[in-house]
């Protein structure tokens, strides 16, 4: 399709003696790690630039940090604009056209309308663009086509950020967002580990430990009980953007394995272990690992960490090469708590019979795998459970009776998204022509402003309000399957009296057995026996 022409309004004669000049500078994450763009380098180019030209008199320097340029909701451009309408600000200079915003349209609106409309001279230093120089203003293609570029750009920066971060982990930078327990960044080099004296002691006495024999499980509870500080806890003492992450005040064997397998500690740099394929973060095989030895300082020896996990990989082939009977379906997964602490109860098997089966017991884990005063602790058999909920569904099930979620309601909100829809499809169809009719003059530079701003205000409500309605029908589909599958299951619990699984997550919420063996069985719908 053939693009209509852009009109550039003629901007009036500027005087160029004591310009009240405007240095606007930007930076975002779209403009990669290089210098060019650096806020410092922005500064010392506008500077150079004024330094030698006396007529520019520079009233304020607007810096907006990481902030994108597809859109122009920046909290210093705004200020800028705020003291441009109030007659502070003449003249506004950029590094470049890409500085000022990466949005073709919007930019091209502030460059061509805004700025001649308030009589605003522009200057893009490295684009040699101003609108004082004829020049600059007659070329009327090189404006749009640069700022199409820009737009471009940020689309497509994402595919150059890869390979640099790919080309940095070759090098053997560290590329993480956070240091490994035991490390912490150089202050002098964020792609450098050095040893944090704090937390090393700790990882050193875990392959101490690993090394002479003792297991991960054994390893965790003994942190626990001399209250050693784990990763997350320490890091959200330590750092302000830790603090939104959850924090494990327990160690557990997890995090004493991933520290035992991790080859940083004796100094080597491991990286690229993921990897994104169709938008989608993949685990990537081992032999495509970046692997990059004696990067950094070891905090344990390569003898020491290759004795620890050979005794590791030893204990895992002597458990592999044991017969285990196959076990039977857990009907309570996920479903049995202990209400002391919290912790879901562990199921585990008793002595093997002849028939080859076995007693089954539910039992807290935490005195075992965190500390002997974590828990009082819990232990019953599997038939005790299946006695007690068999007599209290009974119970409940007799008195149930869930009608179905109606189906018109569905049909109601159906109705209602699909007529938010076609109101979203106008106002959208709307902002596309707004700009051309401001070009043409066909509406004016105030109601240009008007417009777009009530467009995008509509647009917003909308796209929320369809996101509610999906958000009803949603769940209003959820609660018409979980109606359907209740009934079903309660109706077969009657006839044979014989629990299932599908039956006990369709109905039952959570069940809590206490030390004394006091089991309290809470039902969908926050109905408790």
């Amino acid at each position: 399709m053939a693009r209509k022409s852009r009109k550039i309004l003629e901007a009036e004669p500027i005087t160029t003696v004591g310009i009240n000049t405007a240095l606007y500078i930007r930076l975002s994450v779209e403009d990669g790690h290089g210098r060019s763009n650096s806020i410092e380098n922005q500064q010392l180019i506008l500077n150079d630039f004024v330094c030698d030209k006396p007529e520019f008199n520079v009233c304020g320097t607007y810096i907006d940090n990481g902030l994108t340029g597809t859109n122009f909701n920046r909290p210093n451009f705004q200020r800028m604009l705020a003291d441009i309408e109030s007659g502070k600000v003449s003249c506004v200079i950029v590094k470049d056209l890409s500085r000022l915003g990466r949005n073709a349209i919007d930019t091209g609106y502030y460059i061509e309308q805004y700025f001649v409309q308030h009589k605003i001279r522009f200057i893009a230093v490295n684009d040699n663009y101003d609108t004082a120089d004829t020049n600059s203003t007659r070329n009327g293609i090189i404006l749009p086509l640069k700022n199409m570029v820009n737009e471009a750009y940020a689309l497509d920066i994402g595919k150059k950020i890869r390979p640099a971060a790919h080309q940095s982990m070759l090098d053997g930078d560290f590329i993480g967002a956070r240091a490994p327990f035991g490390y912490k960044k150089s202050p002098d080099n964020c792609h450098k580990l050095i040893v944090d004296e704090e937390t090393a002691p700790i990882v050193r006495q875990i392959f101490e430990w690993a090394a002479s024999g003792i297991g991960k499980n054994t390893i965790a509870v003994r942190l626990n009980e001399i209250g050693a500080v784990t990763s997350s806890v320490y890091k959200s003492q330590t750092s302000e953007v830790e603090k939104r992450y959850k924090q494990n005040r327990n160690w557990t064997t997890f995090t004493v394995g991933r520290i035992l397998r991790n080859p940083v500690y004796m100094g080597d740099m491991v990286q690229g272990k993921s990897k994104t394929i169709e938008h989608k973060q993949q685990d990537a095989p081992p032999e495509e690992y970046i692997v990059v030895r004696d990067t950094h300082e070891a905090i344990v020896s390569r003898e020491l960490f290759e004795t620890a996990n050979k005794i590791r990989s030893a204990v895992r082939e002597e458990c592999k090469s044991k017969t285990i009977n196959a076990y039977s379906e857990n009907i309570f997964r996920g479903l049995v708590f202990c209400p002391h602490c919290g912790k879901p109860l562990h199921r585990q098997r008793g002595n093997i019979r002849k028939d080859g089966t076995g007693i089954y017991r539910f039992h807290c884990i935490s005195p075992s795998r965190i500390s002997k005063a974590a828990c009082i602790g819990v232990s019953i058999t599997e038939q005790e459970v299946i006695e007690f909920v068999t007599d209290a569904l009974k119970s409940k099930l007799s008195v149930l009776k869930e009608p179905l979620p109606q189906a018109d309601k569905s049909d109601s909100l159906k109705r209602r998204k699909s007529d938010k829809q076609r109101e979203l499809n106008r106002v959208q169809s709307l902002i596309r022509g707004l700009y051309e009719n401001l070009v043409s003059k066909v509406i004016s530079n105030e109601d240009y402003t008007e417009f777009k701003n009530g467009y995008a205000a509509k647009v917003s409500e909308l796209k929320a309000e369809i996101d509610a309605i999906n958000s009803e029908i949603e769940q209003l589909e959820k609660q018409q399957k979980q109606a359907v599958k209740t009934r079903d299951n309660a109706k077969l619990f009657r006839e044979s009296k014989v629990l299932s699984a599908d039956l006990l997550n369709s109905l039952v919420e959570r069940i809590e057995i206490s030390h004394d063996h006091e089991v309290n069985v809470i039902f969908r719908g926050k109905e408790s026996l």
